[in-house]
């Protein structure tokens, strides 16, 4: 998902910073890029998953796969018709398989509370939670209904109180799995503590996303750390990908996201970092996955490196703290 912010980023190569960290060799990321795919994927049945925002793009993908895998796959996402036609396209591609839609806007803590009530309900163990949906780099500076700016609002404190709420299921599963889904963008934050949810005086679009994903890190990090080995928490990110995230954005973005056409790979591709992260067998707790190729931006997943912020356990435990504060909601734990 590029933009200009993202073009001067690549220019300037900051993955540099990180490669001495990389437990792979560039010969191995070839290797490997060359190796997955979703044939992959082993067996999913008998899995209940839920995937938010699986009604178009990544999420889409990621949910058709997992139900071809054999999964029953929940559909989460703001519009209920965009829901059930999301189903309903994948029972067009597989008639056998088990796909359910819910209602849920991850901006809105009472919606989140209703959708993971619903869930609950069902009183069996949820598998997998796939916290995909996202906005991006919205043009002006907008806020959810309880009054949070809306990128960190739909971004960071929805999938922390859906996964919250949902932990129950979860831990009531054999091996449950709870994969975030950031972007290589996160790297372009200055490192450093996240001080500033709200950005009311300093409102960059972009810059507020990229924060937004690199929350999304240390979150998954910090819920690994928390979670032992009681679940997985693993993190993907799509390199850059043809997704309607480009439909709400700045200009400039949708721009760069035209000069940069050729770099970007389908939103069926993106999806397979997510789908590694989600079924990998061996998945290294709070590892994060993506493209293997041309400056992680494209090409088969591979277990990659997160910004050097990303790896201080001090980090992760101050941005859940921070999220406990500001939701007013705790993990039980």
């Amino acid at each position: 998902m590029l933009n200009i912010d993202i073009m001067n980023y690549i220019c300037r190569n900051v993955h540099n910073d990180a490669d001495s960290r990389n437990t792979l060799t560039q010969r191995e990321h070839l290797k490997m890029s060359k190796v997955w795919t979703p044939v992959d994927i082993p067996s999913q049945a008998g899995k209940r998953v839920i995937v938010t925002g699986g009604n178009s793009g990544i999420g889409w993908y990621t949910a058709l796969e997992l139900a071809r895998a054999g999964a029953e796959v929940t559909i989460a996402a703001r519009n209920e018709a965009k829901c059930e036609d999301a189903a309903r396209r994948i029972r067009e591609v597989i008639p056998t398989a088990q796909v359910r839609s819910g209602m849920l806007d991850l901006s809105d803590p009472g919606s989140v509370q209703s959708f993971a009530e619903s869930q609950l309900e069902d009183s069996r163990p949820i598998d997998m939670l796939i916290n995909n949906a996202g906005i991006m780099g919205l043009p002006k500076r907008e806020v959810s209904v309880d009054g949070h700016e809306l990128q960190f609002a739909t971004n960071v404190f929805g999938p922390y109180r859906l996964t919250g709420l949902l932990l129950p299921a979860l831990l009531q599963a054999a091996r449950p799995r709870v994969v975030t889904v950031a972007s290589g963008t996160h790297k372009m934050f200055k490192p450093g503590p996240i001080t500033d949810f709200e950005n009311k005086t300093n409102y960059v679009p972009m810059r507020v996303y990229a924060k937004t994903k690199l929350a999304n890190v240390l979150f998954a990090r910090e819920l690994q750390r928390r979670g032992g080995d009681r679940l997985l928490s693993t993190i993907s990110h799509p390199g850059g990908a043809r997704t309607n995230l480009f439909a709400a954005t700045t200009f400039s973005t949708k721009i760069a996201g035209i000069l940069t056409y050729p770099l970007l790979q389908t939103s069926e591709k993106g999806a397979w970092s997510t789908l590694m992260a989600a079924t990998l067998p061996n998945a290294r707790p709070g590892g994060y996955y993506g493209p293997g190729g041309f400056l992680e931006l494209r090409g088969n997943p591979v277990e990659a490196h997160t910004a050097s912020y990303a790896d201080d356990p001090v980090a992760w435990r101050a941005l859940f703290d921070d999220l406990e504060r500001i939701s007013g909601f705790k993990y039980a734990f």
